[in-house]
């Protein structure tokens, strides 16, 4: 498989940049895989499909959740597990020959743990008010042994056949005889004792919650904690034949301890909870004496922080080897092969730890936690599950076949598919369907197959492929090649701006120099399902600043294909018929002129966008809008009639403005060259292209030199002068 692919596009003078051009949609992480459905199949971290175990469904006790599952000698299967709010907790039992039933009902709401002995009695741990029954393969029970806790967690057995159990409120482990007689063997100074194992010398190795601690105890009853995890809780543990210890540890530490609180339950025609329930959060005490407790009901969001997967090698030294910010392990178990299998929710996914660097997602269940694992004679996988509770059979066989159907690809715009091609091996089979909206449905076309290696699904803007493989089929890699249809641009908007007024120069083109910025190392590129959206035109302008003179319009732009856009710019009087070019080759969305060698008049441009930077000059294509007539007036207005007549011992000034084009926007005067002074018109608005004016002006002695300035609405200014003696 390739490590990433890169396609650079190296933007010289031209600055030319292929929009419309043949694409790839490139699968080939394991998350990306994940984003689509898996039957039957397996995906590597690394991102590899291949055939997945072979999943059988062994029974389904209708009970909402199963916590434990352990074989006898004989191969026969027991599984524990209840509901909530129930009063009785089922014990089953399936044969060799394949053949289930209940095998006992035993008072509590939930079996939490099961162990069975050299005799093949089983050991069933009740929750809450937390008590050990043994039951024989008949169905008789009797109880063994009463802990005086209100939750019995694990169970495990010694090579001297003693018992223990681990329990919480209080975080004791008890020690029972083969005779029932039991008692406090260890305190673990925690509020549950969570999770047992033996290692090969004798040793009990405990998890505890809620400050996640990993510890050892010797026979002797000597306790030491060989790790504190940054986790909350340690669900399970499992220790491999060289004395390598393997914990999961879930859930965030926080300041107050939350605990798990069992929620109400929510009926269904299945009896069992709806997808999504589960615990919820409550603050309480961090050594509660009495109440709930972690992990009694499969959780959903009320366990945060996700999970990781600890190594503890035989000479103490502690590390995190797997973490998942989403999913949460509740039990461990070890494959034949010496692999660590991770039981999960709340997708009900399987995990193999192939090595410190690798894992793969073996299967998912349709329930949604897998709560305990158990290996089976044949080298293959029991898993029981919560919500719902059922039996499974995995493996070692794989399937004959399995299929991976993808996402749904969004390529942006109306599209023509071309080739898949592929990194793997072994058969396999593709089928593509396309279609307008963005969720398959019976609107879209049918599946199809390849023709000659090429998507045979109508051009459309979604597609989605499925890929079947068979035995030793695999994959690594799907490439889809595809091609946007090139559309037209679209000018929606083309106004002028004010005059006197100009934009700032052109914006640079792009730099000869190209940059390439590699994803983050060990990943692949990033990528989403789906092609770059255009990024719209705003119509966002720079500001402009006063030049007298000049004026401007702007416009607003897009390309349905995210095209690189030139504009032409051509002008021509309202009354004329020749477009005049006025400038080409824009690349922004504005432009400002000089308007002082038109004739004062009314004009309208005409902007033409083009995609020819982003496509062969056969394929580009353009689009243009005539914007509003608007004026350029670049002449002064007149003043006719100034004069200054005595009116008692005033002055009443005098004068006529008029203006050919525009309105007169104000009149000043200025007596012998003092500050101007605003007057308005006779009729007090200023509204019209002629004004008549008329003011007082205090005389001086001697004369009285009056200015008289009229500007116009373009700014366009005349002075006049009279002298009054």
């Amino acid at each position: 498989m390739t490590f990433f692919k890169i396609c650079v596009a190296l933007l010289g003078a031209s600055g030319a940049l292929f929009a419309v051009d043949t694409k790839t949609w490139q699968q080939n992480s394991m998350a990306d895989f994940e984003r689509g459905d898996l039957t039957g199949l397996s995906v590597s971290s690394d991102g590899r499909l291949t055939l997945a175990p072979a999943v059988r469904q062994l029974y389904d006790p209708s009970v909402t959740f199963l916590w434990a599952v352990a074989l006898d000698s004989q191969g026969r299967i027991y599984a524990g597990g209840g509901g909530l709010g129930g009063t009785k907790a089922g014990l089953f039992q399936i044969d060799p020959s394949g053949k289930a039933k209940t095998l006992a009902e035993l008072d509590g709401m939930a079996i939490q743990a099961i162990a069975i002995d050299r005799q093949d009695r089983i050991y069933a741990a009740t929750s809450p008010d937390g008590k050990v029954y043994r039951v024989d393969p008949s169905g008789k029970v009797e109880s063994f042994y009463d802990p005086h806790q209100k939750y019995v967690w694990a169970l495990a057995f010694s090579k001297s056949g003693d018992l223990f159990v681990a329990t919480g409120d209080h975080g004791e482990i008890h020690r029972v005889t083969p005779n029932g007689a039991g008692s406090v063997f260890f305190k673990t100074e925690e509020t549950h004792a969570r999770s047992l194992a033996f290692d090969s010398s004798g040793n009990l190795i405990v998890g505890t919650e809620p400050s996640g601690l990993i510890m050892r105890v010797t026979p002797a009853g000597q306790g030491f904690v060989l790790y504190q995890a940054p986790k909350r809780e340690i669900t399970s543990i499992a220790v491999a034949s060289d004395g390598t210890i393997y914990a999961a540890g879930v859930g965030s530490k926080q300041a107050s301890l939350p605990v798990l609180t069992p929620p109400t339950p929510v009926p269904s025609q299945s009896s069992a909870p709806q997808a999504g329930t589960g615990l919820t959060l409550s603050v309480a005490p961090a050594h509660p004496s009495s109440g709930p407790a972690p992990g009694f009901a499969p959780p959903s969001s009320a366990i945060t922080g996700g999970s990781e997967i600890y190594r503890i090698q035989s000479d103490g030294y502690p590390r995190k080897i797997w973490s998942n910010a989403r999913d949460v392990v509740y039990a461990l178990a070890l494959d034949p092969h010496g692999k660590l299998l991770l039981g999960t929710g709340n997708q009900g996914a399987i995990f193999r730890l192939d090595s410190e660097f690798a894992y793969t997602r073996l299967v998912s269940l349709a329930p949604t936690q897998v709560t305990g694992l158990a290996l089976a004679p044949s080298g293959g996988i029991y898993a029981v599950t919560g919500n719902i509770g059922a039996i499974f059979a995995i493996g070692p066989q794989l399937e004959t076949s399995g299929a991976y159907e993808s996402e749904v690809f969004d390529a942006g715009a109306f599209t023509y598919w071309g080739r898949i091609s592929t990194e793997g091996s072994g058969p396999v089979a593709f089928e593509t369907r396309s279609g307008n909206l963005n969720r398959p449905q019976q609107d879209w076309s049918p599946w199809a197959k390849l023709n000659a290696g090429r998507a045979s699904s109508p051009p459309a803007r979604f597609i989605q492929y499925r890929a079947t493989l068979s035995v030793a089929a695999a994959i690594s890699e799907v490439d889809l090649a595809y091609m946007m249809k090139n559309v037209a641009p679209v000018v929606a908007i083309v106004e002028s701006t004010p005059a006197n007024y100009k934009f700032p120069g052109p914006s640079p083109g792009p730099l000869s120099i190209s940059t390439l910025t590699l994803p983050a190392l060990g990943h692949n590129r990033a990528e989403p399902a789906s092609a770059t959206p255009p990024v719209p035109d705003t119509g966002a302008s720079p500001a402009m600043t006063y030049a007298k003179g000049m004026i401007g319009v702007r416009w607003l732009a897009d390309d349905d294909n995210g095209d690189a856009l030139v504009f032409k710019l051509e002008i021509r009087g309202v009354n004329e018929t020749n477009w005049q070019l006025l400038k080409d080759k824009v690349r922004d969305h504005y432009y400002s002129w000089d308007s002082t060698p038109f004739a004062d008049g009314k004009y309208l441009v005409r902007v033409t966008a083009s995609d020819a930077p982003s496509n062969p000059p056969a394929q580009a294509l353009t689009a243009s809008l005539v914007s509003t007539p608007f004026l350029i007036d670049n002449a002064p207005p007149e003043i006719t009639g100034l004069q200054g007549v005595p009116s008692g011992s005033k002055i009443e000034l005098q004068f006529h403005a008029k203006d050919a084009l525009s309105n007169i926007d104000h009149a000043e005067y200025s007596v012998n060259g003092g500050d101007w002074v605003v007057v308005d018109p006779v009729t007090l608005l200023t509204d019209s292209k002629e004004e008549d004016y008329r003011v007082l002006i205090d005389p001086t002695r001697g004369e009285t030199t009056i200015a008289v300035r009229v500007t116009d609405e373009f700014d366009n200014q005349c002075v006049s002068k009279v002298v009054v003696k």
